[in-house]
């Protein structure tokens, strides 16, 4: 993990956040600290607290981890409102050989992430916490993702925002992902480059 500059977490309460950064930079790990500082420390209701975790499992591209879910690094985040997911999300470069590979992984993934942003529409919590939001900007609604976040009185998202995992015949997905991204971080509150 790269990033070293200290968060208030107290700061972060009634704002639009989002981390964004490469691989191994501590996203998923800073969000999962705000959800045991929310809980343990603020003795927030764990039922306002919602998370989309469209992050997929814990694994290895050329030497970096990729992934990795809320719950495995605070498995206490399990008793929150946990969004239900049906299947795996499927990291869509990693598991693809060639763009139509890509682009059914993302399609795959996009019918998970829009299922659960669909329950938590219909059950709002005032603490939405979205792990991997960078998943579901692949195919989804860039306005209906930012109307999600500021309908939540508390939001912390991250992103992937980097090179580390790009591949040939993805240069154009990825790019699309990066302008995606941009897109939300240039209408939320507070956004935090983790590297």
């Amino acid at each position: 993990m790269k990033f070293s500059q200290n968060i208030n977490f107290k700061e972060l309460i009634g704002l639009k956040t989002i981390l964004y950064g490469d691989t191994e930079t501590g996203k998923t790990q800073i969000t999962s600290n705000f959800i045991q500082f929310l809980v343990e420390s603020l003795n927030i209701p764990l039922e306002h607290i919602s998370i989309l975790d469209f992050a997929p499992q814990l694994r290895y591209f050329k030497d970096r981890k990729i992934g990795g879910r809320i719950v495995d690094f605070y498995p206490a985040s399990s008793k929150c409102q946990y969004i239900p997911i049906s299947r795996e999300i499927i990291p869509p470069r990693l598991e693809a050989s060639n763009r139509a590979d890509l682009y059914q992984n993302a399609c795959h993934n996009y019918k998970l992430t829009q299922e659960m942003i669909n329950y938590y529409s219909t059950n709002p919590t005032p603490f939405l916490i979205c792990n991997d939001l960078s998943i579901h900007m692949h195919l989804g609604s860039k306005r209906e993702m930012l109307d999600i976040i500021h309908n939540s009185k508390t939001f912390l998202g991250n992103a992937y925002y980097g090179k580390s995992i790009r591949k040939d015949f993805s240069r154009l997905f990825s790019r699309k992902e990066k302008l995606r991204v941009e897109y939300l971080l240039e209408r939320v509150d507070r956004t935090i480059f983790t590297g």
